[in-house]
């Protein structure tokens, strides 16, 4: 039997993992919240890792709150930077394959074309700065791992932009979102699904990869594929503009240009609107 850890198993994608495990008889899965295993708590961890037989830890643990983290660095830092760090010394002793996840905000947003794996990463906010130093950890430290970076999560679970937008539908006349900003929604029950198909497939083609649906939007479209796909246009009007103030600097342009793990990974990405459809159908 192939032992499976997830962390921050009560997060948005820890939950879609719950989901998305029931398909795999095979694999042990033990979900664990931060409750139960806080991942700051070096001596927790690999207490943990010593008394199970981990295969592979999925580390979906994270400080997310990229507002917040303008004003709290340190704690950004500790949870996604220097736990990383531990995470992966302990995930290498006891040879345990890492799978991390990223963010599109390692990078500036300076390009006009979907970034690839190779370029040079440039962070605007604390968020991004944390989550780039937790993904330099895991590359010198060398253990066996997949880094995949990925842009805009939502899924019905928790708060992200889907259910924002699908609450303001019910409680306001009118909202504004932004074009400024052009990324790529992604189903995290999709981000699930590939995970575990790595996982499945014993691939071994360690490193660093991006992974989102295909295509690409500003908050603007998304919101507004959301209103159209719930048959919400009518319950809410929606106004766009061109500058929404934020404290944390945004990249204008971080879509993620997603060919190579379609070649060495054999991923197959569906576009953000079909995925899209799929939950709020579903």
């Amino acid at each position: 039997m192939t032992n499976v850890l997830v962390t921050g198993a009560n997060g948005q994608l820890g939950k879609c993992l719950q989901e998305a495990s029931k398909a795999y008889p095979n694999l042990q899965f033990f979900f664990a919240s931060r409750h139960e295993l806080d991942m700051e708590d070096r001596e927790a961890i690999t207490l943990y890792f010593s008394e199970n037989n981990i295969d592979y830890c999925i580390n979906t643990a994270a400080y997310t709150h990229v507002e917040q983290a303008e004003k709290e660095l340190e704690k950004a830092f500790s949870s996604n930077a220097e736990a990383v760090k531990h995470l992966a010394i302990t995930c290498k002793a006891a040879g345990t394959t890492l799978l991390h996840i990223s963010t599109d905000y390692v990078f500036d947003g300076k390009k006009s074309t979907p970034y690839v794996e190779t370029d040079a990463t440039n962070p605007l906010n604390i968020y991004g700065a944390s989550k780039l130093k937790g993904e330099q950890y895991i590359e010198e430290i060398g253990a066996n791992y997949f880094i995949f970076r990925t842009s805009w999560l939502y899924s019905t679970h928790g708060h992200n932009f889907l259910n924002t937008i699908l609450k303001f539908a019910k409680d306001r006349e009118e909202i504004t979102i932004t074009t400024e900003q052009t990324g790529t929604p992604t189903n995290a029950n999709d981000l699930a699904k590939v995970l575990l198909q790595v996982i499945v497939s014993k691939n071994k083609h360690y490193g660093l990869y991006h992974y989102s649906n295909a295509g690409e939007a500003t908050w603007y479209d998304f919101a507004a594929a959301i209103l159209d796909y719930s048959h919400q246009n009518d319950a809410i009007k929606l106004a766009k503009t061109d500058h929404y103030p934020t404290f944390a600097a945004r990249p204008k342009y971080s879509v993620l240009n997603t060919e190579k793990a379609e070649q060495i990974l054999k991923f197959e990405m569906k576009s953000w609107k079909e995925s899209l459809q799929t939950i709020l159908n579903n």
